[in-house]
């Protein structure tokens, strides 16, 4: 009886050391924050979300475990560029996201930015497309969320054309959140190559440069990311995977 009343002990030790270390691993939450903005500028064409950008990460994420969830300026059906659904600029994360009816869905009803905050989060998450360009950069919603995620010690993360909604972003002593810290973007050359220079608002190098962050990039169309402190940037839509699993290992 000894010998069996010893062993029920331990096997109560182990139950209860399993269960502790359970609770104490808790999951984590990342808000990822998409464009409501679908016009590009007087083309009479549609922009958006480019899907890339934004199926990369999320399963990257969802894949290890962390809960997401997706905000715009709007909220509702968020737009996606319909130059990132041709064949050229497919990945298996946008041909998973194509089949997944789940995150479809989602996307169509994403949360209202004004109704979200950096409390129930551990992160946020901008994904690119030109949208943001239009829309993000002068959101106050938005800026005021990037601020308080910042502020209160928590990661934020932006790839390509994304860092745009960094433009009116300051930090506790009232100087632009980039100033001095190492940023990246889309590149005045890249934005060149597909023909936009002269129709985007903003180049988002030109602004993040004259904001005082200290400009680094990777050869056009390659993967390149940036961390300085709890602020991560990618290039393009091919860093947007470096960038999630930066901001992945950030709030781990």
């Amino acid at each position: 009886m000894k010998i069996l009343s010893k062993s029920i002990l331990v096997m109560l030790f182990i139950a209860l050391s399993i269960t502790s270390y359970s609770q104490k691993k808790e999951v984590k939450k990342v808000l990822f924050v998409v464009t409501s903005h679908d016009k590009l500028g007087d083309t009479g064409d549609k922009t958006g979300l480019w899907i890339e950008e934004f199926a990369n990460p999320y399963y990257y994420m969802i894949d290890k475990g962390v809960e997401i969830d997706i905000a715009s300026p709007k909220g509702g059906q968020a737009p996606i560029d319909p130059k990132s659904e041709l064949a050229d600029y497919q990945t298996e994360a946008t041909k998973r996201f194509y089949k997944d009816k789940d995150t479809q869905s989602k996307l169509s009803k994403t949360l209202k930015l004004s109704k979200v905050k950096h409390d129930d989060y551990d992160a946020v998450f901008y994904p690119g497309g030109h949208g943001p360009l239009w829309d993000l950069a002068e959101d106050r919603n938005s800026i005021k969320l990037i601020e308080s995620f910042y502020n209160n010690g928590k990661p934020v993360a932006f790839v390509c054309h994304a860092p745009a909604a960094l433009k009116n972003v300051k930090n506790k002593n009232g100087q632009f959140l980039v100033k001095g810290k190492k940023v990246t973007s889309f590149t005045n050359s890249e934005e060149l190559a597909v023909g936009l220079r002269d129709i985007v608002p903003f180049l988002v190098e030109d602004m993040l440069n004259k904001n005082g962050g200290n400009y680094v990039k990777g050869a056009d169309w390659t993967a390149f990311a940036v961390e300085d402190g709890l602020l991560i940037t990618g290039q393009n839509p091919q860093s947007s995977s470096l960038v999630a699993e930066k901001l992945f290992n950030k709030i781990n």
